[in-house]
């Protein structure tokens, strides 16, 4: 039996010369990689172990900065506030985006029209829609509470009342979703209709057709816009820094912007970085929770 001995291949002058020739092309990219991605990284990796303030040389603290976050209570509220924020966006979200979807996919006067209406949420920058909400949703001058003054109605403190406040960046949250409904939308599309008539053929009404084929048939998608949700509701910061600035009472602090408040307004970059990591390894967890459950409920469909 002779022994297998590997031997490199010499390349040709010109396949020596392609191969240097593609490595610069895509140096650009992997200088920019390393530079703000892997070494920014690294080096919140190693601050999240230090107590560092910008001001002065990080001082190496061990893992002091994760064991703070058990005893801290502002820490606690952002949690609770952050997993009830995902709870409920996330599923609020995906279903509104897919009842959207699922009535501009039916043949209606003006649809082109309505189409573009409802994704344009998602392409306004998150200062105006901010802006635009703030007027909105005022209890002195805003328009809603006007309409309800008139009516005869109380007003309602949408934006400064802790029992309010969440519920309504819920219910800005399911207006913008326009991105993912335009996802759902070329899902919709792609059901094959064969199924929908055989079902048809077989009696089965409209709601029957929608709950049996057509949410099957695009459970993948629906895992997808799931699992965007969620990395964004762990993530958001946007529209409650821009409302409520995580008031009132600490009713929106989330995570995102307790980080952001011991980053930049209190310089506590190390324990900003821990809590980065932390954040991090939530998501993950989520994340696989999720893939290992849909096992039981996405369809994928073979040719």
């Amino acid at each position: 039996m002779t022994a297998w001995i590997y031997r490199p291949t010499r390349l040709s002058r010109q396949e020596f010369r392609n191969q240097v020739t593609g490595i610069l092309f895509v140096m650009p990219w992997i200088l920019g990689f390393l530079t703000w991605t892997i070494i920014p990284l690294l080096s919140s990796m190693y601050y999240s172990f230090t107590r560092y303030d910008l001001l002065r040389p990080p001082v190496f603290i061990g893992i002091q900065n994760y064991t703070n976050f058990l005893t801290d209570d502002d820490f606690m509220t952002a949690a609770r506030n952050t997993i009830w924020w995902v709870l409920l966006s996330t599923p609020s979200g995906v279903i509104s985006a897919f009842l959207m979807a699922a009535l501009l996919n039916t043949k209606i006067k003006g649809r082109s029209g309505f189409r573009a209406i409802f994704f344009f949420p998602s392409i306004i920058p998150s200062i105006v829609t901010a802006t635009v909400f703030a007027y909105l949703l005022n209890i002195q001058y805003g328009a809603v509470d006007s309409v309800l003054r008139l009516l005869g109605l109380h007003a309602i403190p949408f934006l400064s009342n802790p029992d309010w406040a969440k519920p309504t960046l819920l219910l800005i949250n399911m207006w913008a979703q326009g991105g993912a409904m335009v996802i759902f939308l070329a899902t919709l599309q792609d059901v094959p209709r064969e199924l929908l008539e055989a079902a048809t053929v077989d009696g089965a009404n409209t709601l029957q057709k929608f709950w049996s084929i057509t949410i099957p048939m695009c459970s993948p998608v629906i895992l997808f816009n799931m699992l965007m949700a969620f990395i964004s509701g762990f993530q958001n910061f946007d529209l409650p820094w821009l409302l409520t600035q995580g008031g009132p009472n600490k009713a929106t602090e989330f995570i995102s912007l307790f980080l952001y408040r011991n980053a930049f307004l209190y310089l506590q970059m190390g324990k900003a970085s821990a809590l980065a990591w932390v954040l991090f390894i939530v998501i993950v967890i989520f994340t696989v929770a999720l893939f290992r459950s849909s096992a039981r409920w996405v369809y994928y469909r073979t040719e």
